[in-house]
């Protein structure tokens, strides 16, 4: 199922939210012209491990993308970019505030090649106020909106989340308001500006902590796994590894007291409620911790599973691939490119009539399709060597087969 197909998105992001967010876009059949400057393109292409000199993140947030290699500071660069607009859907940019104007390729400018454009602006702090010229970067956001601070183990230094839930978050933001206002503009014929920053995307993911802020009126300790509202709802050492245990409610408390050995804490009163096991975290987790000693984590995990009580071993990467659920999800597939050879990739989370989207074509070489999207934009042979002669675009040949052989499998 690929609704988007015929719609095409000029990318000019890098790094990592507005490309996953345009990849998310390209999963779902849009045609994504990834723009990129000529020399070296998206940074994350130089960020190691690497696989044929392409790093793992851009890997990672670029499939489903064809490249364009542009020298947008020249007049001839700009001009290529409004000839695309024109009949491009979409723009997705993360330039620093004021760049698009000096560029020529602003939403007002480009707004006047086609009034039906979408143009979304991702930012680190958005575009006007004290910080809109701050860096847009995941730690440091993490670390202004308090994050940090509450990451960690409560008698060692704070500790960032690092997987980049904020550009990740802030990629999805950007996705999902995107379709909206695809679905708006269907209605009233008009495109719109969209401005998501990563600013926005941290203090909404911590709504919940910060009303308990307001209503506490002190700063949230540092719990590690543990969980400020629940308990027991952590790690616990069984006799080999950990496991974490997440009692969520009273019921799942009687059904684990009473499959454990722990019978005795249900009368009494320090333990009888959630509420009353919070204001007694530290007798609720020995009690529970000395029990969870005495067998291994293979076993609680088959008995708790087994009573329907929240619980997990606290697997690593390799763990998690060789899951018999991970295997059966078809969440990892394997697909072949003639530039990188065999890869693997996460698919979108989402099934559409139970089936996944399946990788398409894998992350471009820089300037690797310049000639065809010139020539798919309109430039006749003599217009593209011109641009070329001038420095303006870079072009790559790809090898005959390097997009049409791509094969893709569930593992």
């Amino acid at each position: 199922m690929q609704p988007l197909r015929g719609l095409r998105v000029l990318d000019f992001s890098k790094v990592l939210a507005g490309p996953m967010c345009t990849q998310a876009l390209g999963d779902l059949g849009a045609d994504i012209v990834k723009v990129e400057g000529k020399d070296g393109g998206d940074d994350t292409r130089g960020w190691p491990p690497f696989r044929e000199g392409s790093g793992a993140v851009f890997l990672s947030a670029n499939r489903n993308k064809r490249s364009l290699a542009l020298d947008l500071k020249t007049p001839q660069g700009r001009e290529v970019v409004h000839r695309l607009a024109a009949t491009a859907d979409v723009v997705v940019e993360s330039f620093g505030p004021g760049v698009t104007e000096r560029l020529g390729i602003d939403f007002a400018t480009l707004k006047q090649h086609n009034p039906r454009l979408i143009y979304c602006s991702i930012s680190g702090f958005g575009r006007t106020g004290p910080l809109a010229h701050g860096k847009g970067y995941d730690m440091i956001l993490q670390a202004f909106t308090g994050m940090v601070s509450i990451m960690g183990e409560p008698d060692n230094g704070p500790v960032r989340a690092p997987f980049s839930p904020v550009d990740q978050g802030t990629g999805m933001h950007a996705y999902s308001s995107i379709l909206a206002a695809l679905l708006n503009r269907d209605r009233t014929g008009e495109g719109c500006r969209i401005d998501v920053s990563l600013f926005d995307t941290g203090v909404s993911f911590l709504g919940y902590m910060l009303q308990a802020y307001w209503e506490r009126g002190t700063e949230p300790a540092r719990y590690g796994c543990a969980h400020e509202s629940l308990c027991p709802y952590q790690a616990f050492e069984a006799s080999d590894r950990p496991v974490l245990i997440g009692i969520a409610s009273e019921s799942l408390w009687r059904r684990f007291c009473e499959v454990s050995g722990l019978q005795q804490l249900l009368a009494d009163p320090r333990f009888r409620t959630n509420a009353d096991r919070v204001r007694h975290r530290e007798e609720t987790v020995a009690a529970v911790a000395f029990v969870i000693r005495q067998r291994s984590s293979a076993e609680w995990v088959d008995l708790l599973t087994t009573e329907g009580i929240p619980c997990s071993l606290i697997n690593g990467f390799a763990d998690l691939m060789a899951h018999p659920h991970t295997r059966h999800s078809g969440l990892v597939a394997a697909y072949e490119s003639e530039t990188y050879g065999p890869l693997q990739a996460v698919v979108p989370p989402v099934r559409f009539d139970g089936a996944r989207a399946m990788p398409g074509r894998a992350a471009p070489c820089l300037g690797e399709h310049t000639a065809e999207i010139l020539r798919d934009a309109g430039f006749t042979g003599a217009e593209i060597d011109r641009l070329v002669d001038a420095n303006v675009v870079a072009v790559r040949e790809a090898k005959p087969t390097e997009v049409q052989n791509t094969r893709a499998r569930a593992l």
